[in-house]
């Protein structure tokens, strides 16, 4: 029986900071009807997360990058005016620039208590948003067999998102040091290459089975088979500042897959490479984003980011046009040319320490331009 094609449909989960417009910190206690309201008006397209100052979206399943476009303004909006009515304000970043994890709460419910007794301090620091993006593949098999495919491309995506320079006032080096801090939970990185779903399955049950986890919700890589739907679940990105530049990783994304894809049809695949090389890829990435180029594993040597950018985007053009995501995969070009929010935070800070400002006053600047930043496109 020949498979079916892959719908190719596309979802985002993004986190979000609340923070004080005044102090700029985190709201570590904000009060319940803010997410009362929330639910009210969005239904089960909002959720708490783990900490009382964060809040998730996720959006509909979107056939066309247009739907997901409304989605995310509607989802973004409809927050910022809910979190404004009760003094607050919301932030589309991976950490925030000078939050202290010590003081934060996590949210009273029975999972976060288990995760927390579980966890403990290494779930405690977790002050960190991500975005995860969904991409629809219906067959089991063809899941997992494109999962170990796309793993080699995930560092470039990873790249073009950062958004968490600072941590605790410290500006750290890295362009995303949301995955320092995410990579001490167990079960994270890049995933096992699996020959079939029944064998990702059989892994899967090997822990279930044991009491270790409920089910495969609890392992945290980088990319994953989505336990509630038949997806493909990318989550190696930091979420993105602009709304456009989340439409921009979420497109490229699901042109990749849909390229491996069309490779896998006239019997075709991409190379698999060993995890230490797609890890060097992956620190590069987090350490230096845009700037210091990635390793092309075909010529074996490293490869400015721009060249890279370039034949990625004719690799995919065929299926930008089929999805019609033409715009949201050449908007990467933009990203490249004047930088991802972190280099735009760190941009922001030095100017400030430049004209005389003191470090938490130019930490301050940072978090009101994530403020402004975040609205942009809405």
């Amino acid at each position: 029986m020949a498979m079916q094609d892959p719908s190719f449909s596309i979802g985002v989960e993004e986190e979000y900071f609340l923070v004080d417009p005044e102090s700029r910190d985190l709201a570590s206690d904000p009060p319940k009807a803010l997410l009362a309201e929330a639910k009210e008006r969005l239904g089960d397209r909002v959720a708490p997360e783990f900490l009382k100052s964060q809040l998730e979206i996720g959006t509909k399943v979107c056939h066309s990058m247009s739907d997901l476009r409304n989605e995310l303004i509607e989802l973004r909006t409809t927050l910022r005016d809910i979190a404004a009515k009760h003094g607050l304000a919301l932030i589309a970043a991976s950490t925030h620039p000078f939050a202290s994890w010590e003081k934060q709460r996590h949210t009273d419910r029975q999972r976060y208590a288990q995760i927390a007794n579980d966890l403990q301090t290494v779930v405690r620091r977790l002050v960190i948003c991500g975005m995860h993006v969904h991409v629809g593949i219906e067959d089991d098999d063809l899941r997992v067999d494109l999962m170990g495919q796309i793993v080699y491309f995930l560092p470039h995506l990873l790249a073009l998102s950062t958004s968490s320079p600072f941590w605790r006032g410290e500006n750290t080096g890295l362009k995303s040091y949301r995955l320092s801090v995410f990579k001490e939970l167990p079960r994270t990185g890049i995933p096992s290459d699996f020959g079939s779903y029944g064998e990702y399955i059989r892994h899967v049950n090997a822990l279930v089975e044991t009491g270790i986890i409920e089910d495969g919700s609890k392992l945290w890589w980088d990319v994953r088979p989505s336990v509630r739907y038949p997806t493909l679940e990318m989550r190696m990105t930091d979420i993105c500042t602009r709304l456009e530049d989340t439409l921009t990783i979420a497109a490229l994304y699901r042109c990749m897959l849909s390229m491996l894809y069309r490779a896998r049809r006239k019997n075709q695949r991409w190379r698999l490479y060993s995890h230490m090389l797609i890890d060097e890829n992956k620190w590069r990435a987090q350490r230096y984003g845009l700037e210091e180029g990635l390793i092309d594993f075909g010529q074996w040597k490293v490869i400015p980011y721009e060249e890279l950018l370039d034949e990625l985007l004719t690799m995919i053009a065929p299926d930008a046009d089929r999805l019609g995501c033409l715009i949201e995969v050449m908007h990467a070009r933009t990203i490249l040319q004047r930088g991802t929010s972190a280099d735009q935070q760190i941009t922001i800070y030095q100017k400030a320490m430049a004209m005389g400002k003191e470090h938490h006053a130019a930490l301050q600047d940072v978090v009101d331009w994530l403020i402004e930043e975040s609205q942009v496109g809405l």
